[in-house]
């Protein structure tokens, strides 16, 4: 497992809800992000958001750990 995987796979694990996003949840940078964001801060949840980005290492990364090509990916308690 690389390092960007390793990364990833601890984050997923350590985070009850976490969303892998295109901005920050205070400044989505595209709008499926956004809604997102919407949903979860109007619901109250609690969750962190790792902004896909700023690194092209963890944009390609947790595309490659989901099998998914696409981004936002949502984790709840480790299940996308």
């Amino acid at each position: 497992m690389s390092d960007i995987q390793a990364w990833i796979d601890n984050e997923v694990k350590s985070n009850d809800v976490l969303l892998f996003m295109k901005g920050t949840p205070t400044f989505p940078q595209c709008g499926f992000s956004g809604q997102v964001v919407q949903i979860l801060d109007y619901l109250g949840v609690d969750y962190k958001g790792v902004n896909v980005l700023e690194n092209m290492d963890i944009r390609q990364g947790i595309k490659d750990y989901s099998n998914w090509p696409t981004i936002p990916q949502l984790y709840v308690k480790g299940e996308f």
